[in-house]
């Protein structure tokens, strides 16, 4: 077996690799002697299957599992000997013919292309200093919570016979939909509650039934929009026939103890408490991702090294496509979407080798630290992740376990995280007290 370095550019090296016809029959009939006195095959005695025989059958098979666990162990020598830590799988070019190779008659020869790690010292963490935003909890914040809640529990009371309907009331009533004189399958209800001015209808249902008083019929006449869920009613003019039984006039609770206790609480004062819980949480939340914000960039602009080329490459693509699918759906910025192509790649390959770089260096800032995970963090992130799928959670589960990839995807932000902890935990951390508006402030891409 020869293995030569024959190209070191950056971090991309090349090795050819060269195993003999000879060496290859070897270690064959090595694999041969290892599998005869195992096998049963009709004809012959258990164990003494005849080598030759064993060949005839099951050469061809044997020589190609020699040669894929060959190439394996061939790479991870020649990394291991040149003490070099591959950033990515090695990219393998077969040389010559390989049916000859199968069959004996030819060498493996091989190119085998690989990045490897860049060497670099970390910054030290505690030589850093983070800028972090906070804001207080105020009371203000905490009644325009409840307040919201409040709205959110709104009742309807009735109003008077005579009164007509308004802007926000409930108004009950049954109705029937009709095209061209003819109900359709969906279109009816009986004391169906509308609020008016939610726009929970299709467009001018709502509208046309402001003014309506209890016991009035009426006939609402609207179009559905082009784009509606049900393909036979798109588009099309129809007519709701209604009859209206109340008009409901909005009143939201009064925020005391009774309401609290309304939603399962104890008192007002349990409610506030937790309000202000929730929103010191929001706030924490806020203030750990722009301290995360200015860590990166700090990271960023701290260090400088060759990146692999092919984990930038990686990057980029992915970065690309998500790109693309946001202009495919529309949901791009005005300056994006001007810009020609090759600046847009130019911008996002910038990004790719930011992300690429802040990994690096986190994950040997991670290292050094022996930052680790535990595998109950990464079951309860997979958790919460075939959460997100009701009624599939087995399978997503499944999924993960059987691919080793996405499993690595799913640890990947769990250790980032710790390693941020970390240095944070380390690190001079200067607190600024902004308001929450200012601390919810996107900040500049």
């Amino acid at each position: 077996m020869e293995v030569t370095q024959t190209k070191a550019e950056g971090l991309s090296r090349t090795f050819a690799v060269t195993v003999t016809a000879g060496e290859l029959q070897a270690k064959l009939n090595q694999r041969i002697e290892e599998i005869r006195p195992t096998m049963r095959l009709k004809g012959f005695r258990p164990g003494k299957v005849p080598a030759a025989h064993v060949r005839k059958m099951y050469g061809r098979d044997l020589m190609g599992e020699l040669i894929d666990k060959l190439v394996n162990e061939t790479n991870q020598k020649a990394l291991q000997d040149s003490d070099l830590r591959p950033a990515g799988q090695p990219n393998v070019h077969m040389e010559g013919d390989i049916e000859k190779v199968v069959k004996g008659e030819a060498d493996l020869s091989y190119h085998m292309h690989v990045d490897v790690m860049p060497e670099f010292t970390p910054v030290a963490a505690d030589s850093l200093t983070i800028a972090r935003p906070v804001a207080e909890v105020t009371d203000e914040q905490i009644d325009e919570s409840l307040a919201r809640i409040a709205g959110q529990n709104t009742q309807y009371e009735p109003r008077a016979k005579t009164a007509k309907a308004k802007d926000g009331d409930a108004v009950v009533i049954d109705f029937v939909g009709k095209i061209d004189g003819e109900a359709f399958e969906g279109g009816s209800a009986e004391q169906q509650s509308v609020v008016l001015g939610a726009n929970r209808f299709i467009p001018g249902f709502e509208e046309q039934l402001l003014g309506v008083k209890a016991g009035e019929e009426k006939d609402l006449n609207v179009s559905f929009p082009e784009d509606y869920p049900a393909a036979n009613l798109a588009g099309k003019a129809a007519v709701f026939e209604v009859k209206v039984h109340e008009v409901r006039a909005p009143k939201t609770p009064e925020i005391d103890d009774e309401f609290a206790k309304g939603l399962g609480l104890e008192s007002l004062e349990q409610l506030r408490g937790l309000v202000k819980d929730q929103l010191s949480a929001e706030h924490a939340n806020a203030s750990r991702s722009k301290a995360k914000r200015d860590l990166l960039d700090k990271l960023d602009a701290a260090h400088d090294f060759d990146l692999p080329p092919g984990m930038v490459e990686m990057e980029f693509n992915q970065i690309w496509q998500q790109l693309q699918a946001e202009m495919d759906a529309g949901r791009v910025t005005p300056e994006d979407k001007e810009k020609p192509e090759d600046e847009l790649k130019a911008e996002y390959r910038k990004i790719a080798e930011r992300r690429v770089r802040l990994g690096l260096v986190l994950a040997e800032m991670g290292r050094i630290a022996d930052v680790r995970i535990t595998e109950q963090e990464v079951n309860q992130a997979l958790i919460r992740e075939a959460r997100q799928y009701p009624g599939q959670e087995r399978e997503v589960v499944q999924f993960f376990q059987k691919n080793p990839n996405a499993m690595a995807q799913l640890r990947a932000p769990i250790y980032e995280d710790k390693v941020v902890d970390h240095i944070l935990s380390v690190a001079k951390v200067e607190d600024t007290a902004v308001s929450r508006d200012d601390l919810f402030k996107e900040d500049d891409a």
